[in-house]
C-alpha cells in the first residue's frame, strides 16, 4: 500500500490556528492523510476558546498539547502549512509549502474565533481535495501538486 500524504501545520504556539487545522484535516482526511502540527515556540497549554469552538464541531481537543517543531518533522512532510511561524521554520528543498494568513486566536473570544476556524474549515478541505482527489488512488494523488510553492 503506498505511503499517505502527510501535512504539518505549524504556527508560533501550537496552540490555536495549527491545532485546529491539523483536528480538522484529520477528521476530513478520515485516514487518507497523516496529519501534524507543530509550533515554533509552543505554548503551555491550547487555548481554550480553541477547545471550546472546536467541541461545537464535536473534535476533542482536551487531550492535544503544543508540541516543538523539529526538523525531522519538516523533512517527513510532504506539505508543510505555516501560519505565521516567521523565519523559524526550517526550508527543506522539494517540500511543498504553503503560507496561510490567518488571524491568532491568542487572546480572542469564542465568538472572535469561529470564524478563524471556519476560514481554517474552508482552506482544509481545499488541501484534502488536491491530496486526495475523488476517483485517483494515492499514487496519482501524491503527484499532484496544486496550488502552493516548492523550493528547489
Amino acid at each position: 500500500m503506498p505511503d499517505l500524504p502527510e501535512v504539518l501545520f505549524v504556527c508560533v504556539h501550537n496552540a490555536g490556528r495549527s491545532q485546529m487545522a491539523a483536528a480538522l484535516l484529520d477528521h476530513h482526511a478520515a485516514g487518507r492523510v497523516h496529519v501534524r502540527s507543530a509550533g515554533s515556540a509552543p505554548a503551555e497549554s491550547i487555548n481554550p476558546a480553541v477547545v471550546t469552538v472546536m467541541e461545537e464541531l464535536g473534535l476533542d481537543l482536551t487531550r492535544e498539547f503544543p508540541k516543538p517543531l523539529t526538523t525531522e518533522a519538516v523533512q517527513a512532510a510532504d506539505v508543510v502549512v505555516t501560519m505565521g511561524c516567521g523565519d523559524a521554520c526550517p526550508v527543506f528543498p522539494g517540500k511543498r509549502y504553503l503560507d496561510w494568513q490567518l488571524d491568532d486566536p491568542a487572546g480572542k473570544t469564542v465568538d472572535e474565533v469561529r470564524p478563524i476556524r471556519d476560514e481554517i474549515d474552508t482552506r482544509v478541505r481545499e488541501l484534502l481535495d488536491e491530496l486526495v482527489p475523488a476517483g485517483n488512488d494515492i499514487g496519482q494523488q501524491q503527484s499532484e501538486r496544486g496550488r502552493g510553492y516548492s523550493v528547489p
